[in-house]
């Protein structure tokens, strides 16, 4: 058996509401996240998305992650888009090789068994 070991996540950041302090800016929620500025604009990575009991949703990975991450709450294609109310938690993974990123994406997908993936399944569900 092949045995990867997934890297710790680089960036975690939860939905949560701005306190505002002073002349702050009032930062827009994009279905209860603000912190999008914590991803980083051109980096390449694994994106995995949680539910507020810590099951794992949806694993993608980009090129550029902010910009993914933001699509999937924007975009009428996501495979999260019918589950986006139940996003409470977003890990972000930098990995910058392309073919990495293949590998972890596909990994995670099967040994953590993320609920709304479809491509990329090895497991099946009616057996186990």
């Amino acid at each position: 058996m092949i045995k990867i070991d997934i890297p710790a996540s680089d960036i975690t950041i939860t939905q949560r509401t701005q306190v505002i302090e002073g002349d702050e800016a009032v930062i827009p929620s994009i279905f209860g996240f603000i912190d999008f500025h914590l991803i980083p604009r051109d980096k390449g990575g694994i994106i995995m998305f949680y539910n507020d009991e810590d099951e794992l949703l949806f694993v993608g990975k980009a090129r550029k992650l902010r910009q993914r991450v933001k699509k999937h709450f924007e975009d009428n294609v996501s495979p999260i888009k019918l589950h986006r109310k139940d996003v409470t938690k977003i890990e972000i993974l930098v990995v910058e090789d392309p073919m990495e990123r293949e590998i972890y994406e596909t990994y995670i997908i099967n040994m953590r068994r993320a609920k709304y993936n479809v491509d990329k399944v090895f497991y099946n569900l009616n057996k186990e």
